[in-house]
């Protein structure tokens, strides 16, 4: 199965950002605010459609989380792209409230899309440790954790979640969804002054894509062993049993920020595409993580 586009439409491509905090997620909902939603009907005032359009994400953000390199497409008729497309971004500045910005149009190469062209996204969540708090002005991208955080244990542990695994200890369950995910980087690291991020705990989290809730159960683990409350070993046995661990917190949303989407070069997209519709099994005996 594929998404080819229709005769006499052209697929648009869309990098954008948004500030998460007033949102309910990125998927459109009835008498909710969504990213989603505001996108769609941004564009269909802008480009004056009789219809409503409907966009295709790379990543849907559960409410309160934030992007700045989010990805998402759109199919238009050809005639309403060859009219609007170079004015469309600036319109689109001048409609969309200000915590949602699109930051690139252009039409999509072949076999493209926002979701299923997708090789990885890449996650950061952010938190403070000072005994003072965080800083005021990042109050709502740092979560702030009462106890001081030992960046070379929190490693010692990631490491050992990384690869190949059934991650259902770590996902909220969707019913016929499955929770086999491959996670190629899980690090900590604090920058240094003058960086961005300085005196900060960041983790940088990157995967072929993710469950419900994974990114923020697996920082809630890893928080655990960097401030001493559970050992190095900790998060990869609670990987192993396969089931929500009581002692494992979903940290806050609001610490958390979709990064990067990464894809394929052109000539790939296509058969990316097809393939990551394929229900992913692990092998035959296989554990997934031991």
């Amino acid at each position: 199965m594929t998404d080819e586009v229709e005769p006499g439409a052209v697929r648009v491509r869309l990098d954008l950002s948004y500030d998460g905090k007033d949102f309910s997620g990125w998927a459109r909902q009835r008498e909710r605010r969504t990213v989603q939603g505001e996108l769609e009907s941004a564009l269909r005032t802008v480009l004056r459609l009789p219809e409503p359009v409907e966009l295709t994400v790379a990543g849907r953000t559960d409410a309160g989380v934030h992007a700045r390199g989010q990805v998402a497409h759109v199919d238009l008729p050809e005639d309403v792209w060859g009219e609007h497309g170079e004015k469309l971004l600036r319109r689109l500045a001048g409609r969309l409230p200000h915590d949602v910005r699109v930051w690139r149009v252009a039409e999509a190469p072949a076999g493209f899309n926002a979701r299923f062209s997708a090789i990885w996204r890449r996650y950061a969540y952010r938190v403070g440790d000072h005994r003072g708090g965080v800083d005021p002005l990042r109050r709502g991208h740092v979560l702030w954790h009462d106890w001081p955080l030992d960046v070379e244990l929190m490693n010692d542990a990631a490491k050992r979640l990384l690869g190949e695994h059934d991650f259902a200890a770590y996902c909220k369950k969707r019913e016929g969804a499955t929770t086999i995910r491959k996670l190629l980087d899980l690090h900590w690291e604090r920058p240094g002054p003058g960086e961005e991020d300085a005196g900060l705990a960041v983790a940088t989290v990157r995967a072929d894509a993710f469950c419900h809730n994974m990114v923020r159960a697996l920082v809630g683990a890893l928080l655990l062993v960097g401030d001493g409350h559970r050992p190095a070993g900790f998060p990869r046995e609670v990987l192993a049993g396969r089931v929500r661990h009581s002692a494992v917190n979903v940290v806050r949303p609001h610490g958390l920020t979709l990064e990067e989407v990464g894809y394929p070069p052109d000539d790939q997209l296509a058969a990316r595409n097809l393939a990551a519709r394929n229900k992913r099994t692990l092998p035959p005996g296989g554990a997934g993580c031991c």
